[in-house]
């Protein structure tokens, strides 16, 4: 005879659920309660929340490319990449991707955080070690927790416990996984040097690109670019086509090989319903306008490094972006809340970073330069966020 379980399991189905009325309670007292937000076709507000970084979004060459596929091969891809979902625009989208790269093969998937998923997964296994940077993107996590792999993650941005985590594995194969441009603070990894300390201890180095891309290297091809490293047969970079290329979907690219396994192994490419043709034409548009315009990656450079000085004169606790990204340090999760409603009330739309989004802790307002942006609308800015700083912004 089956003794009976605790008293809580014997709910009635309206109360299954009021744990969840106990969790919401507690994100409210920690600050933690996020909204969605309507955003409208055409707003009045300065964005410096979104990551259109080379202003490509809404460009009519873009949006066109977009429409006329719609209208070709119909709103959605109908099925896998591996049975429906794989059009001619897919298929060019991926080579013009490796081509401007460096890398011999690309393979576009669903978002950025599938392809990461993907790339994580398919690259390791129980018989393998991953040793990341402790400030590794959600989406890198999650596929390290899917991977059956030993994980260890290592202080941000240090070679040296790169080293020793590869030194002391117990598994013989090992992947590195890193951002290139670090997504909250814009700080960027040592690449080269992890190239190195990869190839001293046999381990094979991913890079997730997503902040690098169309903003950094020549002619914005990125950050492994700029370090040598785009075609190198140990290295693998994932990209976002929604950032840089103003789009939707991600990619993998590199050896040609490691391509091939991801289309048999990917379970996040496998199983998912492929790109919408919209999506991936508008993509190959945008990367297209990047090669016709590569001053495009310099203007967001240079007016973040504007954006970031002046907050910094002003006396803020600023970020030095090596990319796109800036972040302003807040007194807290709440501070950090009323501030960037406070931006928008003026004007000027900011994004607000706090735990368990940010792995140290402090809670930030999180901007984004753009290539388009002007030095009347950084003045604007900057006069707005100052106005608007709450108590102990300033150092």
């Amino acid at each position: 005879m089956t003794s009976p379980g605790p008293a809580s399991q014997n709910l009635p189905p309206d109360q299954v659920f009021d744990w969840l009325d106990v969790e919401a309670e507690k994100r409210a007292e920690a600050g933690l309660v996020r909204k969605l937000r309507i955003r409208q076709a055409q707003e009045p507000e300065l964005d410096l929340a979104g990551n259109d970084y080379l202003g490509l979004a809404r460009d009519k060459r873009v949006a066109g490319a977009a429409a006329a596929a719609a209208l070709r091969w119909g709103a959605g891809a109908t099925g896998s990449r591996l049975v429906t979902g794989t059009t001619e625009v897919h298929a060019e989208l991926e080579h013009e991707l490796a081509r401007f790269c460096g890398t011999q093969a690309a393979l576009v998937f669903s978002s950025g955080f599938t392809a990461n998923l993907g790339a994580v997964t398919a690259l390791s296994g129980a018989d393998s070690a991953i040793v990341t940077d402790k400030y590794i993107h959600a989406s890198l996590i999650e596929g390290c927790r899917l991977s059956r792999s030993d994980i260890a993650a290592v202080a941000h941005s240090d070679p040296n416990a790169f080293k020793h985590a590869l030194a002391t594995r117990r598994k013989p194969r090992a992947l590195v996984v890193t951002d290139s441009v670090f997504s909250v603070d814009g700080d960027i990894a040592p690449l080269e040097q992890l190239a190195g300390v990869c190839r001293e201890h046999g381990a094979s180095l991913l890079v997730d690109d997503a902040h690098g891309f169309g903003v950094l290297g020549e002619g914005g091809r990125g950050a492994v670019h700029a370090a040598g490293l785009s075609g190198a047969p140990d290295v693998v970079t994932t990209i976002t086509l929604s950032k840089s290329l103003g789009a939707q979907g991600g990619a993998v690219l590199g050896p040609r090989r490691v391509i091939k396994h991801l289309v048999d192994t990917a379970r996040s490419f496998i199983f998912d319903t492929g790109l919408a043709p919209a999506s991936a034409a508008a993509a190959l548009a945008a990367l297209n306008a990047l090669k016709a315009e590569p001053e495009l990656a310099t203007k967001v450079t240079e007016a973040a490094g504007n954006l970031a000085m002046q907050l910094k004169s002003a006396g803020f606790r600023v970020s030095l972006p090596d990319a796109a990204v800036i972040s302003v340090q807040a007194p807290s999760p709440e501070a950090a809340v009323a501030w960037a409603a406070a931006c928008a009330d003026q004007g000027v739309r900011v994004g607000c970073f706090r735990p368990p989004s940010v792995p140290d802790g402090i809670s930030r307002l999180r901007l984004t330069a753009r290539a388009d942006l002007t030095e009347a609308d950084v003045d604007r800015a900057v006069g707005v966020i100052t106005a608007a700083a709450p108590p102990g912004a300033t150092s």
